[in-house]
C-alpha cells in the first residue's frame, strides 16, 4: 500500500511546500522529502471524540490534523492544489484497509459536498478522494466501488459553529438520493465505509452514517485522514 512518494513525484510546481509552505530552490514536486517523509511515517489509528454522537460508526484516522498533514490537506481542499487528490487518496486507503482488516468486498461512500462547496473547489473534493482511494485498493487486490447514496443540502460552513451548532446543522445535513437503498446479494455482502477528510466532533459522519442506514448502507467504519484533538487549556 505504500509508494507515497512515487505518488507525490508526479506533483510539479507550485514551488511552495503543500506540506511545509517553504519555498524550496529546485523542487519539482508538490510536497518536498521531508513532508513526504513525515506523511509516510504516520499510522492508522483508532479515534473517537469525546462525548462520541450517537450513531458514529467506529473510525480509524490516519493521523492528528497537524503538521504536514494538516497543511496538505488545507491546500487541497481550500487553495487549489487538486493534484494532492492522489496521494491524499493512496494515504486515505491506508486507513480504510486498517479499519477493515483483512481483504473484503468494500463499498466507500464519501460524504458528500454542498453544492456551493463543490462549486467553491471546482468539484467535490470528497469524491476526488474516494476515487483514488478506490483505485488504490483496487490495485491491492481488494473488490472495491465507489457509491453516492447521499445527497447535501445547504448547510453553513462548520468552520463557522461550535459543537452545538455542528449537531444541529448536522441534523438535517444528508438525504437519501432517490433510489439508493442498496440491493444485498447473498455471499457478496460489502463493508460499507463512509468517508471524509476530518472528524472534529463526529457529528457530520454520525449524522450521514444514520442516513445511509435508513437506505440499506449501514455503515461498518469510518474512515478519516485527521482528526483534530482537543486542547486543554489550565
Amino acid at each position: 500500500m505504500r509508494g507515497l512518494w512515487a505518488d507525490l513525484a508526479d506533483l510539479v510546481l507550485p514551488a511552495d511546500c503543500a506540506g511545509c509552505r517553504e519555498r524550496h530552490p529546485g523542487m519539482r514536486h508538490g510536497v518536498c522529502p521531508a513532508c513526504v517523509t513525515a506523511l509516510a511515517a504516520l499510522r492508522p489509528r483508532s479515534v473517537r471524540p469525546t462525548p462520541a454522537p450517537p450513531g458514529l460508526p467506529p473510525c480509524a484516522a490516519l493521523g492528528p490534523y497537524a503538521g504536514p498533514l494538516r497543511e496538505a490537506l488545507l491546500a487541497y481542499k481550500e487553495h487549489g492544489r487538486h493534484g494532492l487528490a492522489r496521494p491524499l487518496g493512496a494515504l486515505l486507503a491506508e486507513v480504510v484497509a486498517a479499519a477493515v482488516g483483512g481483504v473484503r468486498p468494500i463499498a466507500l461512500v464519501p460524504v458528500p459536498d454542498t453544492a456551493a462547496a463543490a462549486r467553491a473547489r471546482y468539484g467535490d473534493h470528497l469524491d476526488r478522494l474516494a476515487r483514488h482511494c478506490a483505485a488504490r485498493l483496487s490495485q491491492g487486490g481488494w473488490p472495491v466501488r465507489v457509491h453516492r447514496p447521499l445527497r447535501a443540502m445547504p448547510r453553513p460552513d462548520s468552520v463557522t459553529l461550535d459543537s452545538a451548532g455542528r449537531a444541529a446543522v448536522a441534523e438535517a445535513a444528508f438525504r437519501p438520493r432517490p433510489g439508493a437503498v442498496r440491493g444485498v446479494v447473498p455471499g457478496d455482502v460489502p463493508v460499507v465505509v463512509v468517508l471524509d477528510d476530518i472528524v472534529t466532533t463526529g457529528v457530520t459522519l454520525a449524522a450521514a452514517a444514520r442516513v445511509l442506514a435508513t437506505a440499506g448502507w449501514a455503515p461498518s467504519v469510518a474512515a478519516v485522514l485527521a482528526a483534530t484533538e482537543k486542547r486543554h487549556h489550565l
